[in-house]
């Protein structure tokens, strides 16, 4: 990859500001002309007595986890400042939800997470040393979350709660800021969620071209392709320098 190898080109990207600031300024230092717009906020859960008793009980769990950093900070925010049991342990789907669990949670650490496969089917496999039978996990996901992750914990003998922490919504704006976007033209839209290839179908325009898409793990691949996106590259991890290698290796198709 070559400084500048993505000079005059336009990517739109669609994650939330405090998840997209990496990758923006990565794409900048290549010459890429960004167009932010977010295309998924974070709300509560429609009913948040779930979550509020879960917390209210974590000491009857022997696994806290998270597949995701919005999830993280949705039970931080119910947590409020309190103390985690000593004994609790915390398994996560990956480095960067890691990093904001250590960031976010008082004297957090993390027990467990995939080597490579950062997704819940990784999640899954990396629990496959660990003793399952008759331990109890707490899952606070995606009020849309897949239950790929509880099925396979609860295969292993687990007793799992999965409870809703928030909500995925599609902002108001969305659907006038991506079609002024596509009107100036765009190259290549980044996607990093199932929910964000949907926010993004649904704004745009009925007679607009959509761009090629560049998307965040298999999942999302999938929703892309159903969705009747062009996927040009699939990323493994939601990395901005790997994001913007796979964005290189598309200027050599130009």
């Amino acid at each position: 990859m070559t400084a500048g190898c993505l000079q005059g080109w336009r990517v739109l990207v669609t994650r939330q500001p405090e998840q997209a600031a990496g990758l923006a300024e990565a794409l900048r230092r290549e010459g890429a002309h960004v167009i932010e717009v977010p295309l998924i906020e974070i709300a509560p859960p429609a009913d948040p007595a779930p979550l509020r008793d879960a917390v209210s009980r974590l000491a009857d769990y022997d696994w806290l986890v998270f597949t995701s950093a919005n999830a993280v900070r949705a039970f931080a925010m119910e947590l409020s400042g309190r103390a985690l049991p000593k004994d609790l342990r915390i398994a996560t789907v990956g480095p960067s939800t890691s990093e904001v669990v250590v960031d976010t949670l008082p004297g957090a650490t993390v027990s467990l997470t995939p080597a490579e496969d950062f997704r819940a089917d990784g999640l899954v496999a990396a629990f496959a040393s660990e003793d399952l039978q008759g331990r109890r996990a707490l899952v606070p996901a995606s009020a849309r979350a897949r239950d790929t992750l509880a099925a396979g914990l609860v295969a292993r003998g687990a007793r799992v709660d999965v409870v809703s922490a928030y909500r995925t919504l599609t902002p108001a704006d969305a659907p006038r800021r991506v079609a002024a976007a596509l009107a100036e033209g765009v190259d290549v839209v980044t996607l990093a969620s199932p929910s964000a290839v949907e926010g993004f179908v649904a704004a745009c325009p009925p007679a607009a071209a959509r761009p090629r898409a560049l998307v965040i793990g298999p999942v999302t691949e999938r929703a892309a392709r159903e969705a009747g996106l062009e996927v040009a590259g699939v990323g493994g991890a939601a990395g901005p320098e790997s994001v913007v290698s796979l964005l290189a290796d598309l200027t050599r198709d130009r």
